[in-house]
């Protein structure tokens, strides 16, 4: 569904899923990670644009699951809110949850959060578009 793959296909599973309603799923971070190799070399750590793909990539997976989403693509447009409460080091196992705040044909919003075991560690909105595939990536 996503057209990710690695280095780039950061959800590792999805443990819950609501359709059109809220996911959860993981991501375990490990030492060998390619976002990792360059930088922080000397005290590694996952960059929080990768965190906030990961619950982009969880969210697309929500609203495109839908029959009528077929051949379409979820690309952010906005970020209007984001706040990061602590780091994530190599070995930590990150839970994300994302939930529709609102949803039409082309654009919808997120409420995002991670955790590593209970601590909430980061929390955001996202808004994106929704637009044919075709469109967008190249064949």
């Amino acid at each position: 569904m996503l057209p990710h793959r690695y280095p780039f296909l950061l959800v590792d599973r999805v443990t819950e899923f609501t359709p059109g309603v809220k996911i959860h799923g993981v991501k375990n971070f490990t030492a060998n990670e390619a976002m990792l190799l360059g930088y922080s070399p000397s005290s590694p750590l996952v960059p929080t644009g990768i965190l906030l793909e990961t619950v982009t990539q969880l969210g697309a997976i929500l609203v495109l699951e839908r029959p009528q989403m077929a051949g379409k693509i979820a690309m952010i447009l906005q970020i209007p809110s984001a706040q990061m409460y602590a780091t994530v080091a190599p070995g930590d196992t990150v839970r994300f949850e994302a939930r529709v705040l609102k949803l039409r044909e082309t654009l919808g919003e997120l409420q995002g959060s991670a955790y590593i075991g209970e601590a909430l560690i980061a929390q955001g909105q996202m808004r994106f578009a929704i637009a044919d595939r075709d469109k967008i990536l190249p064949k």
